[in-house]
């Protein structure tokens, strides 16, 4: 793995607001990057989630050290106690995009003060509701509005972009199929 780029003195001489960010996660990416070149094994992390249904359609999730309440709206017979599943999944992609937006900068060299990232989803959800199965139960389409604040200038910055949409897990999934095995178990 290439060492992390590290901004030249010229572009360090006016501290940015994410400049000690940066050097953290070039730290974080350097040992990483020495661990998973010397054990590639270990670069594999298998992430989990658990939950069960409460009231309504509500689901109670953990995650981790976490807990989650996901819900649907009083139109889809929820009771609106926390985020969609299709709202959690469009948060999921918003928040990777921010994480990999700010690696990768840091990765790169390019001085980035903030990202923030809008996202909307359409649904036709005839299908969801068994009128008509000839569309998709997911996502039609999805749009992020991706807005780079910071010194660097419109190339650095395309390069930065052109980074993320290669090495965004959340993006990955969105736009590619992931085999998925489903297990259904009676108790």
């Amino acid at each position: 793995m290439p060492t992390p780029a590290t901004p030249t003195a010229s572009t360090t001489a006016t501290p940015t607001p994410g400049a000690e960010r940066d050097e953290n996660l070039r730290r974080i990416l350097g040992v990483v990057g020495e661990k998973f070149s010397a054990q590639p094994e270990r670069a594999t992390v298998r992430f989990r989630a658990s939950g069960v249904g409460g009231d309504g359609v509500r689901s109670d999730i953990r995650i981790g050290r976490h807990e989650l309440v996901v819900d649907e709206p009083p139109a889809l017979a929820g009771q609106d106690a926390g985020p969609s599943p299709v709202e959690t999944a469009l948060a999921a992609l918003l928040s990777c995009q921010v994480v990999t937006y700010r690696l990768w900068a840091a990765k790169l060299g390019i001085l980035l003060d903030d990202v923030s990232v809008d996202v909307e989803g359409a649904i036709d959800l005839r299908r969801f509701y068994g009128i008509d199965d000839s569309g998709r139960a997911g996502f039609g389409d999805v749009r992020l509005v991706v807005t780079l604040s910071g010194p660097a200038g419109e190339e650095r910055y395309r390069e930065l972009a052109a980074a993320v949409d290669e090495h965004c897990p959340v993006l990955d999934l969105f736009r590619n199929p992931t085999p998925v095995t489903v297990d259904h178990v009676t108790a």
